[in-house]
């Protein structure tokens, strides 16, 4: 298992928590399906199904947080809001107004939640005790305030920030570019977002195809920089680099893929070696990128 996304979070070298402790603090939040009036339903599950809430392996913790959301389209919310609406209209002479048209559609929500069909998206997220980093395989924000929102409402003090660095994300991988330069254990590949820094937004993005330099200096003379830049780490794992330090499209190279352990046929070691050599992996890529990137700044941790 290899994460795709990843959002990294700080944590304060001062939070501890053994397995057993955060397996405890997560039970009060585990997962629950959701009645027939809940439109969604967030808790914890076991990330691998023989495993508790919390799998532990040399200082790395994996946790998995569900979400259950009712699938209830607006549009038809609205098909039968409007045949009730109508068939009032009827009983009392005249159109429901804009109040009553409100409670009509909230008593419609609740008639058709228990005949709504339920999804589910699981958000892993690794936590790096050794080196004191919190990782969410998330591609958008909001996932990760569920993750964060959830994980406060089990620990009494879970210190936690966004990573900061010295150098800007944009600016660095704008100044790798023009350079034709990428920082030392990286490579630059083909896929590139140049945004203009004025309001009108303007964007060019090349997509499996190279930039010329000559190119790059152009967009960056009209108020362009890199927002999105394609990159390799040390020829064993790819991904996409953003303006906001996140990591995106992350993916594991043949040089790592043929190294992997295959011997094992329990499912259960082969999830403990796959784990540790993700981890193992991403950690070095972390310290890299935040090398690349001057450093990390330094922030106050709130506990």
């Amino acid at each position: 298992m290899w994460f795709k996304n990843l959002k990294i979070y700080r944590l304060a070298s001062s939070w501890k928590c053994t397995p057993d402790t955060l397996e405890s603090a997560l039970a009060q939040q585990a997962f629950k399906p959701g009645g027939s009036s809940d439109m969604q339903s967030l808790g914890w599950i076991p990330p691998r199904e023989d495993s508790g809430l919390v799998y532990a392996l040399d200082g790395q913790y994996l946790i998995t947080l569900r979400a259950e959301k009712k699938l209830l389209p607006t549009t038809v919310i609205n098909q039968f809001a409007k045949a009730k609406a109508q068939e009032i209209e009827e009983q009392q002479g005249f159109k429901p107004g804009r109040k009553q048209m409100k409670e009509i559609k909230e008593q419609v929500t609740d008639a058709l939640l228990p005949k709504a069909f339920s999804i589910y998206r699981d958000t892993h997220v690794w936590l790096d005790t050794r080196n004191h980093w919190l990782i969410i395989d998330a591609a958008a924000s909001a996932k990760c305030d569920e993750v964060l929102g959830l994980l406060a409402k089990c620990l009494d003090s879970f210190p936690v920030s966004p990573l900061y660095v010295e150098a800007s994300p944009a600016a660095a991988m704008t100044d790798w570019l023009i350079s034709d330069e990428a920082p030392a254990g990286f490579s630059i590949d083909q896929d590139t977002e140049l945004r203009s820094t004025s309001d009108s937004g303007a964007t060019v993005r090349y997509v499996r195809q190279s930039i010329e330099i000559d190119d790059v200096r152009k967009h960056v003379q009209t108020g362009k920089q890199c927002t999105r830049l394609a990159m390799t780490w040390a020829d064993r794992v790819s991904f996409v680099l953003t303006e906001a330090l996140d990591v995106k499209r992350v993916a594991p190279l043949d040089v790592i893929k043929e190294g992997q352990d295959a011997s094992s046929h329990n499912e259960a070691e082969q999830f403990d070696s796959d784990f540790t050599l993700m981890s193992g992996e991403l950690a070095r890529l972390i310290d890299a990128l935040i090398e690349a990137l001057g450093g990390e700044r330094k922030q106050d941790v709130a506990a």
